[in-house]
């Protein structure tokens, strides 16, 4: 096997990208629809004792494997999580947690001395003391938990816990499950390396039901009918392997790191463009958008809708009936879909969102599907409902809040108008903490977007509701105030946030913990510290160490570094 291998000499550290001889693979050497696609394993976080859940406690590794994305690549080095490495899947396998059940789950590391991908340590990056070992730390997207179980960026830890990052405090995660019952995700989040070690395959699935609650729904249930769908973009090499630009795009200053990772494949439940055989009744599906970086806007070719029933880890007040769902990275829908509908016996699924979202290149004819529907012939009986009342969480009053804030988003670019680098309020990751929130509390965060691109902002611990999205009118002139002296108010953001407002699509009412925020607009959100379904406190301190961030969810972004830490005060 020829190999390329490239080296660069960088702060002292020799980085040695090896690229396998394979050139890039053109999508269209893929047969779309030729696999079945799988449902991934499933672990409880709990088990049953004398028929009551109980607390469990698992071990989850991450794995190095070789993995199938399609019926004519060959297999792909990946990383991977399972309780095996032979069970270990890309995606990894869905846990399974009950409302008020804790779920301890170590999370243990078997990565190689290598990486895979290549990585850039021009952008700040864990990087062991002996240069040998993938730093991982898993996050669980959605979850209120203390923060020395959130997956803190610098709590990496390399194989068998031998280097750890400066604020790792445990081996054992603990997840409360005391929250409301909806669709989390879990995925690694070590500092600098969140981009390729997602790429390389750590995420999944993690669903919190609270049958009490949601039995008299009568949502599509079941392992048959209520199935959680991971979706991703990948590029690949003729010998398969995952293929990741390894030249940055201002490659004098950062030697690797480009702004957005755009894969040729769209990739659902570890298989490049799958079919599904269903049958003609409903069906629901938990869809999570595991991308670095590309949007979706899923809509049906024969006109099928989309009943939505809950936006991220939170059901909405009512079901929303609607043709297309716009996710932005790590976003969630969870929708019903009813076949019985459809006039033909197939539907596919597409995607019409461009990349970069919004003013990027339009879906073509490859990233513009994602999978098929089989639809069996048989109508049957579906005893199944789609309530248009679904579960309503009270609205706190704008009386209620302690504080405003403005976030601003910005984008600096070289001399050859590339970008270098992205920051929340003009300040590093390692810049001192400026968001000091008191638990319990309810804020008002005004996020004012600089730059071109839709940044889809998440907020650790935290869960919102959108108010209200204002164009910013002249905003070159108010940019440069901006620029110079990174304060909203002296700015007089007043003035020039007066252009046209963009109504919140109906689905995405309710509490959120990511949203899209839109170039050039300044978006008003309702931020809550405590839970929305219970005055009960936290069961944890909030206020511990290493604390929590928020940060944009595209992962180049997030690496480079548009991520600041967020610390809860008494």
């Amino acid at each position: 096997m020829s190999y390329n291998l490239v080296v660069v000499h960088l702060v002292g550290l020799f980085v040695i990208v090896l690229g396998d001889g394979g050139g890039l693979l053109s999508p269209s050497e893929l047969e779309m629809f030729v696999d079945e696609i799988p449902d991934m394993p499933k672990i409880k976080g709990y088990h049953l004792l004398d028929g009551v859940p109980v607390s469990s406690s698992l071990k989850i590794t991450m794995f190095p494997k070789y993995w199938k994305f399609h019926r004519d690549l060959p297999p792909t080095k990946v990383f991977a999580f399972g309780e095996t490495k032979r069970t270990a899947t890309v995606p990894g396998p869905t846990i399974e947690a009950v409302h008020g059940v804790s779920t301890h789950v170590r999370w243990q590391n078997r990565l190689p001395s290598k990486h895979i991908l290549p990585w850039d340590p021009t952008i700040p990056t864990a990087i062991p003391r002996t240069n040998k070992g993938v730093p991982t730390v898993v996050h669980l997207h959605g979850g209120i938990d203390e923060p020395q179980s959130d997956g803190n960026s610098n709590s990496w830890f390399t194989a068998r816990f031998q280097e750890r990052g400066p604020t790792w405090t445990k081996k054992t995660y603990h997840y409360h499950n005391k929250q409301q019952p909806g669709n989390l995700y879990y995925h690694d989040h070590a500092m600098g390396l969140t981009r390729v070690n997602l790429l390389a395959g750590l995420f999944g699935a993690y669903i919190i039901r609270h049958p009490e609650v949601e039995s008299p729904l009568g949502l599509p249930s079941g392992d048959e009918f209520d199935r959680p769908l991971i979706v991703f973009d990948r590029s690949f090499r003729t010998d398969g392997s995952i293929y990741m630009n390894s030249t940055g795009n201002n490659p004098e200053i950062h030697p690797q790191w480009q702004p957005e990772y755009f894969g040729d494949a769209i990739v659902v439940n570890g298989k490049a463009w799958p079919y599904m055989t269903v049958r003609r009744r409903k069906y629901r599906f938990r869809i999570i958008n595991a991308s670095n970086a590309r949007f979706f806007k899923f809509f049906f070719g024969n006109g099928l809708r989309f009943i939505h029933v809950a936006s991220d880890s939170v059901y909405n007040d009512q079901s929303v009936l609607t043709k297309e769902v716009l996710l932005g990275p790590s976003e969630i829908a969870d929708v019903v879909v009813d076949f019985s509908k459809s006039k033909a016996n197939s539907a596919i699924l597409h995607n019409g969102a461009a990349y970069p979202y919004p003013g990027g290149d339009p879906a073509d004819e490859n990233n513009g599907k994602v999978m098929k529907f089989i639809i069996n012939h048989h109508r049957e009986v579906d005893s199944s409902r789609v309530p248009k009342k679904l579960i309503e969480y009270p609205m706190p009053s704008l009386s209620e809040v302690t504080k405003t804030r403005y976030i601003a988003m910005y984008e600096y670019t070289s001399a050859t108008d590339e970008p270098t680098h992205l920051y929340i309020n003009a300040l590093s990751y390692e810049d001192p903490v400026t968001e000091q929130p008191k638990v319990g509390s309810t804020e008002i965060w005004n996020v004012i977007n600089l730059t071109e691109d839709n940044h889809p902002l998440h907020i650790h611990l935290g869960l919102f509701r959108v108010l209200d999205q204002t164009n910013i009118t002249n905003i070159e002139e108010f940019k440069e105030c901006m620029t110079k002296i990174n304060n909203a108010k002296k700015c007089h953001i007043e003035k020039y946030a007066r252009g046209r407002k963009l109504s919140v699509v109906p689905y995405e009412k309710g509490w959120k913990n990511v949203y899209k925020m839109n170039p050039g607009y300044i978006t008003k959100i309702l931020v809550k510290f405590a839970y929305i379904h219970t005055n009960a406190s936290y069961p944890f301190d909030a206020t511990a160490e290493p604390g929590y961030v928020y940060h944009c969810h595209i992962l180049d972004h997030e690496d480079n570094a548009m991520m600041r830490p967020l610390k809860m005060v008494k």
